[in-house]
């Protein structure tokens, strides 16, 4: 049976672009694969986080799992620093990856040439190493990412090579896969970008959103030069983000969106769509506040997932141990 792994880190509030390119789609293949679905906390302080809030965002990252629909008893849920072999198996394969290979990673790559190489953080050099620890680890075959994230699994893919040509077939080489929808939503004032909880208030919607919110920003969203309502990223990338958007949240497809708004104007399309996402949020939300109430039920969830999630990956770090030598 393969095995599906990815997960969101814990830093900030989860967006509708997590939703419909990441959350929505993860319980799918629950009961055809091992799904395994992580919280990777240890990634979120390559910047510096208030100790509390990140407390909290990971047991409110949990509950919003449980919410979208993953099942403890079909899924392993797991906190990266609850299992340990995570961070041995990062150091051990920062022996089989080049600074060179880590200085090519976008996000590292964007932040020295703004600010300067010096003073960037070492984890933020290296986390991508501890991203392909995280995966393969667990023997992954599929791994579920946006775009933006591709470069991280061929990464993760060069060090298994590279590792399983020196010491003999030892780790599975994982594949990066996107839903067909959705995958990445951007931003509600600037549709050449990612939709991102850094960015300003208006470009992103949260799923905690306050449903007027909801429904102000999306009548805020910024369109096209004309007023017709057509799919084309290319010519009309924002009132295409916007039907992307219509769409994983209607379960229908665009073209059938497109349709109804024939002869119909920007304007009743982004009313719409803002009460189709108050509509779809408000369900999501009660749902998460009943789950995030039972704190208790939490800690359950975390540690007894941890637990699975740690015998696998105990036994594939014992078997790469072996293998170099190390006692």
């Amino acid at each position: 049976m393969k095995t599906v792994f990815s997960g969101l880190k814990p830093s900030g509030d989860m967006t509708i672009g997590n939703y419909l390119g990441a959350m929505k789609h993860w319980p799918d293949q629950q009961g055809s694969a091992r799904t395994i679905f992580f919280v990777p906390n240890a990634h979120a302080i390559t910047v510096r986080q208030d100790p509390v809030q990140l407390k909290k965002r990971t047991y409110d990252l949990v509950a919003w799992l449980l919410t979208v629909g993953l099942d403890p008893e079909k899924s392993i849920i797991l906190v990266q620093s609850r299992v340990s072999a995570h961070a041995e198996m990062c150091w051990i394969l920062d022996n089989y990856v080049t600074m060179g290979e880590l200085s090519r990673m976008t996000e590292y790559k964007d932040k020295s040439q703004k600010l300067g190489p010096e003073g960037q953080l070492v984890g933020l050099f290296n986390y991508p190493v501890l991203m392909a620890a995280d995966i393969l680890l667990y023997s992954s075959n599929e791994v579920p990412v946006g775009e933006d994230q591709r470069q991280h699994i061929e990464l993760a893919r060069t060090i298994a090579e590279r590792f399983n040509k020196l010491y003999g077939e030892t780790f599975v080489l994982p594949v990066a896969t996107m839903p067909a929808s959705g995958a990445r939503i951007k931003r509600l004032d600037d549709p050449s970008k990612k939709m991102s909880k850094s960015d300003h208030p208006d470009s992103f919607i949260m799923l905690q959103e306050p449903l007027d919110s909801i429904k102000a920003k999306f009548k805020k969203a910024v369109t096209d030069s004309d007023n017709t309502i057509k799919y084309d990223k290319t010519l009309k990338p924002a009132v295409s983000n916007l039907l992307e958007i219509y769409s994983g949240f209607s379960e229908e497809s665009i073209d059938v969106i497109v349709d109804r708004y024939t002869n119909k104007g920007y304007g009743e399309l982004k009313t719409d769509l803002g009460e189709l996402v108050v509509e779809k949020l408000s369900t999501l939300q009660l749902a998460f506040n009943k789950i995030r109430a039972d704190e208790q039920n939490l800690e359950r969830v975390i540690s007894e997932g941890s637990e699975k999630a740690a015998e696998i990956a105990n036994k594939k770090l014992s078997e790469v141990k072996e293998k170099l030598g190390l006692l």
